[in-house]
This record gives C-alpha cells, structure tokens and sequence, in this order.
C-alpha cells in the first residue's frame, strides 16, 4: 500500500471514530437534512477555517482540524443520504451506517489514487490555505449544482464534489500532522 493510501486510511478511521462516537450520542438526527442543508453545514466549516487562517487566532475551542475531519464526516454523510434517499427511515442503528461509511470512504480513496497518479501528489506541494479555498469553491460549485436542481451541462456531478472535498480535507490533515511531527 502506498504511503499515501496509508495515511488517508489513517485519517478517515480517526474520522469514523468521531463519527461512531457522535452517531452513538445523537443517533443520526442528520437524516433529517436535506442535501443543501448539509453542504451548507460543511460551508459554515469551511469558511470558519478560512477565518482562522486569515485572522491567526480564534475564540471558539474547536481547532481547524476537528473542521476538517467535520468536513470529512459531513460530506461521507451526504454521499450516504444519496444512497439512502429511497430509506424514509430517520434513525438507522451505526451498524448499519458503518458499512455504507466504509464503501463511500474507499470509492473517494479510489478516487484519490486515481488523480494522485494523474497529478503526482502536487497536493503535497500546496499550501493548507490554499487547499481550503479550493474547498469552498467547490462547495460554491456544489450550491450551484443544487440551485440548478442537480442539473449540469458539462461539469461533474455533486457526489463528485463532495469526495473532491474529502481528500482535500485529508490532504489538509495529513499536511498538518506532517507539520507537527517535522516531516
């Protein structure tokens, strides 16, 4: 396994952590979400961070990487509302969430792969800021999208969208952690 498919796997499992934890204290009340209503939960993230970066400092406890591993989970949420849009079911126990997580995580890992051979890791050469601006475009593109109700000409799809921003979360917490150990 490559060393990036590693540390991804390493990122989504701390993620699926947080998400386990929070699905076990608030069962899934994001069901309840309708797809634009998510993607703008990820912006508010987002741009929270872009704030933090841009001002240097922050009031609130939570650190840009608990943003970014929330930008993760919600976007993985929203890839599973679209493959659960035919469950009325709001309150769907973890086991059964756990695998749907599982696939979405690899089908955005295969993804990864895919443009890391295409663009030789350039991600390992961008600045996090950067990478967070790159995010919210995308997240406008996403608002676009559903304002358009899901329909495009010529560009990529939401589902697409939504694991761009997954890896470049990944991208981010990998670079960051790199930062923190000296590598």
């Amino acid at each position: 396994m490559s060393q990036t498919a590693a540390e991804y796997r390493e990122v989504i499992r701390r993620c699926k952590e947080i998400f386990e934890k929070k699905t076990r204290d608030y069962g899934t009340a994001w069901r309840i979400l309708r797809l634009p209503s998510i993607t703008d939960q990820i912006y508010i993230k987002a741009q929270r961070i872009r704030s933090i970066q841009e001002k240097g400092t922050q009031k609130v406890g939570d650190d840009i990487t608990s943003e970014f591993a929330g930008i993760i989970n919600y976007c993985l949420m929203a890839l599973m509302q679209l493959d659960l849009k035919e469950n009325p079911s709001l309150e769907i126990p973890y086991e059964e969430l756990e695998p749907l997580y599982d696939t979405q995580a690899e089908q955005t890992l295969a993804l990864l792969m895919n443009k890391n051979h295409d663009y030789g890791e350039a991600w390992r050469e961008m600045r996090i800021s950067s990478i967070t601006d790159i995010i919210l475009m995308k997240l406008l593109r996403v608002k676009q999208i559903e304002d358009n109700r899901g329909k495009t000409l010529i560009s990529e799809g939401i589902d697409a969208n939504y694991r761009d921003m997954i890896n470049y979360s990944v991208f981010c917490l990998i670079k960051m952690k790199g930062a923190e150990t000296g590598s």
